[in-house]
């Protein structure tokens, strides 16, 4: 049996893919007040494509005009983006990458101009970091939120998308339903996972009622978090992806954790990636992929080619994503493909996180 590569050429339902490296969804803080793009956000996407990376997924975008959970996102709550994004879609493709739009709904989860908007959650619980206190859903904004991930997907496929992302990780709405700190519901959307998990499955239905059965639909969710007892267990994951997996889903990427719940702990500190805490998820990544039959994309802390290799030939996980590693090095893909063993240049110290926008620490100072 021929040993699997980082670098040999894939297929994902009807997507190519050249290699098994993708772009995680990162927020890059730079889309224009009503989250259509700008010329500076395209240039980040096109230094991606060029950087060797097979497969990009964007910043989060928000998929409800009125609920935008931070500055600078993308936005897809309205056909006005379809034409403009199949210009950016078709120039990706030129550079010879593929691209898939991640899809958000926040909630509570924000301190961009929480006052006077409505914003939704499971319960009337109150972020422990934010202090936000969400608007409880009823089953007719339920219904409406369910909707607005369906058309936002009929768009990204319109515009040229090479598929679609549900966000239901890192502490935003769909991650909150299944988090039990945050749903205290008592109706059928609470309680145990297979109903905490409901409200994700019935987006994954509506959405492949707009976009047909072979379009590529992946999700974002955790592998585990941090939540102890209030938490999503990796024994809840496996569950809510064998039933993702028997629904149609296409591909899990599979992250963990939240915000801290403790706000003394804010701003976040530095995880610092070493020989020894490398692509931390691996282990209750591959108990899930072990579960299940469609592609797992592990994310977190993915920095060794030697790393990625053996998690690629010992455990059932395909693909590997990159958030800040590839925001530093856009073109750490295809050094990685020439040869180079030097480490990354991202050492995850978390100050690619600015006031104005989101980059590395180092292209900053250059830019200063």
């Amino acid at each position: 049996m021929a040993v699997p590569s980082l670098f040999e050429t894939t297929t994902l339902g009807p997507m190519t893919l050249k290699n098994r490296l993708w772009r995680s969804a990162t927020w890059e803080k730079m889309a224009d007040d009503t989250g259509h793009m700008t010329p500076e956000l395209q240039a980040v996407y096109e230094d991606l494509a060029r950087g060797g990376v097979g497969t990009i997924i964007t910043g989060y975008a928000f998929i409800r005009e009125e609920e935008q959970p931070n500055a600078g996102m993308m936005g897809i709550y309205d056909d006005s983006f379809i034409a403009e994004y199949k210009t950016f879609t078709d120039r990706i493709h030129e550079l010879g990458a593929n691209i898939v739009l991640q899809g958000c709904y926040g909630g509570s989860q924000t301190d961009f101009k929480p006052e006077g908007r409505l914003i939704w959650g499971p319960s009337a619980v109150e972020h422990p970091v934010f202090k936000v206190t969400p608007e409880p859903m009823s089953h007719e904004d339920i219904a409406a939120l369910i909707d607005s991930y369906a058309q936002a997907a009929r768009r990204a496929k319109a515009a040229g998308f090479d598929g679609f992302q549900i966000h239901g990780a890192h502490g935003y709405l769909l991650s909150q339903f299944l988090t039990p700190y945050f749903n205290r519901r008592t109706d059928e959307y609470g309680g145990a996972i297979e109903n905490r998990a409901r409200i994700i499955y019935e987006v994954l239905d509506a959405i492949r009622k707009e976009v047909g059965p072979e379009y590529p639909v992946l999700i974002k969710i955790h592998s585990t978090d941090e939540w102890g007892a209030q938490g999503l267990t990796p024994e809840e994951s496996v569950l809510v992806a064998k039933e993702l997996e028997a629904r149609g889903i296409t591909a899990l990427e599979l992250s963990g954790g939240h915000l801290s719940k403790d706000p003394s702990t804010l701003p976040i500190k530095p995880k610092i990636i070493n020989e020894n805490n490398q692509s931390y998820f691996r282990e209750p990544a591959a108990m899930i992929a072990e579960a299940v039959e469609v592609p797992v994309i592990l994310v977190g802390g993915n920095r060794s080619v030697a790393v990625l290799e053996n998690i690629l030939g010992s455990t059932p996980i395909k693909y590997f994503s990159f958030s800040r590693t590839l925001l530093s090095e856009p073109d750490l893909p295809n050094k990685w493909q020439q040869g180079s063993n030097d480490r990354p240049r991202c050492v995850s110290c978390n100050r690619c996180w600015g006031k104005d926008k989101n980059m590395c620490i180092l292209d900053r100072k250059n830019e200063e």
